[in-house]
């Protein structure tokens, strides 16, 4: 059960925003063992001034439609599925919308399936 954040700087259409929850959802279905409809995506934007980085860390070029990626998810996927998941992702989101490699980073926090609730004040995935 992945929970995306997306974070961008202010101003993209509706469609560049849509183009870039898709297709990190499509991603984590083909490599991340994410079951069908388990989409839960927001996406934030920021102005300039709020939305810092840099633009060069370990010698990667990044422009200012840098996209930032956090993903939540349960701590159960090798590293190899965390690898195909960032390439994937990479690979599909310069295809639509159309974002640089440079310009995507993915942070990927791995918590206990205990750690989630879905909904009624449950712990659905505690044994």
């Amino acid at each position: 059960m992945p929970f995306v954040r997306v974070f961008i700087r202010r101003g993209e259409t509706r469609e560049y925003r849509k183009a870039i929850l898709d297709n990190v959802y499509e991603s984590m279905l083909e490599t991340f063992n994410v079951p069908k409809d388990d989409k839960f995506m927001t996406i934030d934007e920021y102005d300039p001034d709020n939305f810092v980085f840099d633009k060069t860390y370990l010698d990667i070029k990044r422009s200012d439609k840098f996209v930032l990626i956090q993903i939540t998810a349960n701590n159960t996927r090798t590293i190899e599925q965390k690898k195909a998941l960032y390439a994937r992702i990479v690979e599909r989101l310069g295809k639509d919308p159309g974002i640089r490699p440079e310009d995507v980073f993915i942070n990927l926090v791995e918590v206990l399936k205990e750690n989630w609730s879905f909904g009624n004040g449950l712990a659905q995935y505690a044994l």
